[in-house]
């Protein structure tokens, strides 16, 4: 029964560490594509705006 408990506990450690792998590369990836698109364009960085003042500024990474 111990057993079981522990592969319970390490099947659920590593399904959220995949989750948390998936969420971290499509951050990654978002970012190389974000910077090879600023490259193509030569763009200096991303705007935003800010939804209070409505001012646009660099978006923060």
């Amino acid at each position: 029964m111990p057993q079981l408990v522990f592969f319970a506990v390490v099947g659920v450690a590593a399904y959220f560490g995949y989750r948390s792998f998936l969420r971290e590369a499509e951050r990654v990836t978002a970012k190389i594509k974000r910077h090879e698109r600023q490259s193509a364009t030569g763009a200096n960085g991303t705007l935003v705006r800010d939804p209070d003042t409505g001012e646009y500024r660099l978006a923060k990474d």
